[in-house]
């Protein structure tokens, strides 16, 4: 494994944590770790993104380690990739790679493999030309560039393209396939309330808790991909939808944000959202930020948020004694910040069932917190709006008249727009 940074450029994480997550994401993928290294440069090399002395280095502890693979911790360029598979005479990674390959291994719906697919192709197009390298030895000197190479080339992206084309149209049913489902829950009157966070912050062992799912639960990064959607009853009588969805992480793949928008529509369209987040991991607020950025990328920023410090066990400081004591200051140092940031913050263990009750009641609060205040009368003949009302709202006043039946109440944003036909809500 290899890293890079530029003077006076820092990244998210410090060098040596960016290549424990790496390191992650290799094991993750069956990948065994034999070697790792570092470089600080002035800029990066545009031909091998390391220096050229790096590039004998490795070279050199080819014999003495037998590696085979190669993997760099941020996305290399297509001329970076040829050059360095040719220095090196192995195959090379970069990250984006990486983790769109170990997404390849844990898509389990048609949907989630359709979206793999698609950010596969995109990162491969540009870079098509270092797989066919071997066709331009079937020519002499230079003439091969233009051969039948060349040609294949051509064939090969053009036979991409529709491909992705194709894979697009099929995302997009799937797409429309979601929205009216989405709009059949919300006819059920069903609020919806997303499980976000840094990959392996424990949003499946939440969501399992709580519903007592099977959503798959391992120590690695990415192990559950597709979302996963569970009725929950909250302590007033309520019905909610909870679902989990795919972790964040940093230096997230573009082609992923991307081709991921039609899952990641689950978070756009949901009334809270649940922030998980690993209060053991030293990087706390490094993570809650990258998460805080992908948020704002797919347009959900602005969410209702509730932030679930999982893990709090591990910070307890009658658990975290000995030689850990420096590290429990820190961490504790660091929960309290989110306290201090963040209105609503609950401390749970998602794998001990501590808190949750706890995190159920400020779901409950937090949806009632978001609704709006509306005032209408409905026609007797809208009898199911009425039942949806008493279901997932709150009514104050219920008067029956000659026009209807008049209401004051508040209502979840998303029921707003079926009574609104009568009468625009008091906050307009």
């Amino acid at each position: 494994m290899i890293g890079a940074t530029v003077r006076g450029k820092s990244g998210v994480f410090d060098m040596e944590s960016s290549l424990d997550e790496l390191a992650l994401l290799a094991k993750t993928a069956g990948i065994i770790v034999v070697g790792r290294d570092s470089q600080t440069l002035n800029q990066i090399n545009p031909g091998t993104y390391i220096g050229s002395g790096k590039v004998e280095e490795l070279k050199q502890q080819h014999a003495e380690l037998n590696y085979g693979l190669v993997i760099f911790d941020d996305e290399l360029s297509p001329a970076q990739l040829r050059n360095l598979e040719q220095e090196l005479s192995v195959t090379v990674l970069d990250r984006t790679a990486l983790i769109l390959d170990i997404f390849a291994m844990h898509a389990r719906t048609r949907e989630g493999a359709l979206q793999v697919e698609l950010a596969q192709y995109a990162y491969r197009l540009p870079r098509l030309t270092r797989q066919w390298t071997h066709l331009s030895r079937q020519a002499v000197g230079g003439v091969g560039l233009r051969g039948p190479g060349e040609t294949q080339l051509e064939s090969d992206r053009r036979e991409i393209g529709r491909r992705m084309a194709q894979l697009r149209r099929e995302i997009e049913q799937v797409r429309t396939q979601r929205s009216q489902r989405r709009r059949q829950r919300r006819r059920r009157g069903l609020p919806t309330v997303a499980i976000v966070g840094y990959t392996n912050a424990g949003k499946s062992t939440l969501l399992n808790c709580l519903t007592n799912a099977d959503v798959l639960v391992q120590d690695q990064l990415f192990a559950t991909l597709d979302p996963t959607t569970r009725r929950i009853t909250l302590a007033g009588g309520k019905e909610v939808l909870l679902t989990d969805t795919v972790g964040f992480i940093q230096k997230l793949p573009t082609q992923l944000v991307a081709a991921f928008r039609a899952t990641l529509e689950e978070v756009q369209e949901a009334d809270l959202l649940i922030h998980v987040v690993d209060v053991s991991d030293e990087h706390i607020m490094e993570k809650v930020r990258i998460v805080e950025q992908v948020l704002r990328e797919i347009e959900a920023g602005g969410k209702p948020m509730i932030m679930a410090l999982n893990k709090i066990d591990m910070v307890d400081p009658e658990v975290y004694l000995g030689e850990e004591s420096n590290r429990f200051v820190r961490r504790e140092s660091l929960v309290n910040q989110l306290d201090d940031v963040y209105e609503d913050t609950i401390p749970i263990s998602a794998e001990k069932g501590t808190g949750l009750e706890n995190l159920l009641a400020a779901i409950e609060d937090g949806l009632v917190a978001h609704m709006v205040d509306v005032e209408t009368v409905l026609p007797y003949k809208a009898g199911d709006l009425l039942s949806l009302w008493h279901e997932q709202g709150i009514i104050e006043e219920e008067d029956y008249t000659p026009e209807g039946v008049h209401v004051v109440g508040k209502l979840p944003r998303w029921a707003v727009g079926m009574v609104t036909t009568y009468e625009e809500p008091l906050d307009g």
